[in-house]
């Protein structure tokens, strides 16, 4: 097998089959290696994308790869990039967990981020349904139902805000102090939010429906749906072996990778798209990245061929971070 590359894309979800679809309309000679660890797998369906709301995500992705299937200079593989090296060129080598060695000009860093949600019995079999993280993706599903905020500070007075817009039942729940202060606690009020500061020990279900939050003290709250405050952080350290700049830390994503506005990184050749650089993870935005991305990399790849004339490679000064 011919494993030369112009350009290596690390993850085959909706960034990453996104700008293989570019790519191979622009003839470039391109790798997909999907680990298939998307994180919106388990959600019913894809929330807000237009032409296809509600759909899927394996069934999007599947549709994706099928579309690949008519460029021939795109290939699809599964499996998982293990060790990621820059060489002269720039040129990069590749090594999957398989022992398989890939070598491409350019990298695509689109793997996704992983969700880091509290480890309390009974979230996890809800994840993605009636267990959420965004009302963007998931409020209209549960909207006029009785929800609860996990959450505390500042993030637990900006989600139950945020989900005041689909439901107005909702107490935050802080699984301990809530790290509120007068004003935050009477602006939750104002907005018929309550807080429970009690301990949880289990999210009960009946049927397979989330039912109640269950406290130490054997107290029950009922509630159909949790939305949860989760940590996003990256699944792998390749970006960390590449040397990438990573952005300071935000309210929700810790370690996104740090872009330039064509989604080039700190380091020549090596570019991102998707939630491994966004700080608001969304399908279409990361579409729309994954889009921009492979734009640039032609244009990357043309200027090392013909000279043509492309912006000098970003330089993410430490003092901005």
């Amino acid at each position: 097998m011919n494993n030369e590359w112009e350009c290596a894309i690390v993850g085959g979800g909706a960034a990453g089959l996104s700008a293989a679809l570019v790519l191979g309309r622009a003839r470039r000679r391109t790798l997909v290696i999907d680990a298939g660890e998307q994180s919106n797998l388990a959600a019913h369906g894809i929330g807000g994308l237009l032409g296809q709301d509600g759909r899927p995500p394996a069934d999007l992705y599947a549709d994706g790869r099928r579309e690949l299937t008519e460029y021939p200079s795109v290939q699809v593989i599964d499996g998982q990039v293990t060790s990621a090296t820059a060489q002269d060129g720039p040129a990069f080598r590749l090594e999957l967990a398989d022992g398989s060695v890939h070598h491409a000009r350019r990298i695509l860093l689109a793997g996704g981020m992983q969700y880091d949600a509290p480890d309390i019995p009974g979230l996890d079999e809800h994840w993605g349904g009636s267990v959420f993280h965004c009302p963007f993706c998931h409020g209209w599903e549960a909207r006029d139902q009785a929800l609860a905020v996990l959450a505390d500070g500042d993030r637990a007075v900006h989600m139950a805000l945020m989900l005041r817009g689909w439901t107005d039942d909702i107490v935050v729940v802080s699984n301990g102090p809530s790290g509120l202060d007068d004003d935050q606690n009477r602006t939750l009020a104002a907005a018929g939010v309550r807080v429970d500061e009690r301990k949880i020990v289990e999210f009960a279900s009946r049927d397979g429906a989330l039912t109640a939050v269950v406290f130490a003290d054997g107290d029950e709250l009922e509630r159909e749906g949790v939305l949860v405050a989760s940590a996003l952080r990256q699944r792998t350290d390749l970006a960390t072996q590449l040397g990438v700049r990573i952005a300071p830390p935000g309210p929700v994503v810790v370690d996104a990778v740090k872009v330039d506005p064509i989604q080039r990184t700190s380091v020549p050749g090596v570019f991102a798209a998707g939630d491994v650089c966004a700080q608001m993870p969304q399908v279409a935005a990361a579409i729309a990245a994954g889009s921009a991305a492979a734009a640039a990399i032609v244009q990357s790849l043309l200027h090392d061929q013909f000279g043509l004339p492309v912006m000098p490679w970003p330089h993410f000064d430490t003092q901005e971070d």
